[in-house]
């Protein structure tokens, strides 16, 4: 890509605070975005080939929505928790195996997408994000939901497409849990926690395509105060 078409991008986005720059093959982060730290609030590179994220992200304070779908990131820095005012992250498609720590520190986040990744354990340290709506772990390697899920404020929980075969009962606590998706997973029927139906708040289970036929499910204990939840979360959009 040319310098004079990245200049044109570059003066957009000093205007608009945004930046979107997809399906370019670009290598790397492009250092040039460091002439825009104080305005920046979208970044959209999408469909690179970006192996690293510096750490000169954590200079861009006025970030709301990062997107990195479809890069070659194996890890993430951990100046990304700098990123107080950041309310969407989304790095579905890379090679990550794990967070780091300073994750938890991004407070104003709303959307994690972590979708297409190489993650076998279910990423800790969550628990500290009061404002996440969604968390997208889908199409990863993670074989079990551990008890530490109970402090997640998610509404909703995509998991569809791993290998999880254990999920904790502890599930049934999430506070803001509406939305459980576990499609195409191995568990068992025995795996899914009856406090999941009779004592959450969640009123969509999803669970097609596990090594159970999903109506057998009608004869667990709490299956029916399950369906009330279901039934109603449905009137409200008819």
């Amino acid at each position: 890509m040319g310098n004079s078409a990245l200049k044109s991008h570059l003066e957009t986005s000093q205007k608009t605070g945004v930046f979107q720059l997809t399906g370019k093959g670009l290598p790397e982060f492009p250092e040039e975005l460091q002439r825009l730290t104080s305005n920046l609030r979208t970044v959209d590179l999408s469909g690179n080939k970006i192996e690293v994220l510096p750490a000169a992200i954590g200079n861009f304070l006025q970030m709301k929505s990062l997107t990195l779908n479809s890069n070659k990131l194996t890890v993430l820095p951990s100046e990304l928790g700098k990123l107080k005012k950041l309310e969407t992250l989304s790095l579905s498609g890379n090679r990550l195996q794990q967070l780091p720590a300073s994750l938890g520190q991004l407070r104003a986040l709303r959307t994690l997408c972590l979708a297409g990744n190489q993650f076998r354990e279910f990423p800790p340290g969550l628990g500290t994000l009061r404002h996440l709506d969604l968390l997208d772990l889908s199409r990863n390697h993670i074989q079990n939901v551990p008890a530490e899920v109970s402090e997640l404020q998610a509404i909703e929980i995509n998991l569809n497409q791993n290998q999880i075969s254990m999920l904790s009962a502890e599930v049934s606590r999430c506070p803001r849990l509406k939305v459980l998706r576990l499609e195409e997973n191995c568990l068992e029927l025995t795996s899914i926690p009856l406090s999941v139906l009779g004592a959450s708040q969640v009123s969509l289970l999803s669970v097609e395509g596990n090594l159970f036929e999903v109506k057998r499910m009608r004869d667990l204990e709490g299956y029916d105060k399950y369906m009330e939840r279901f039934t109603a979360t449905k009137k409200k959009f008819i």
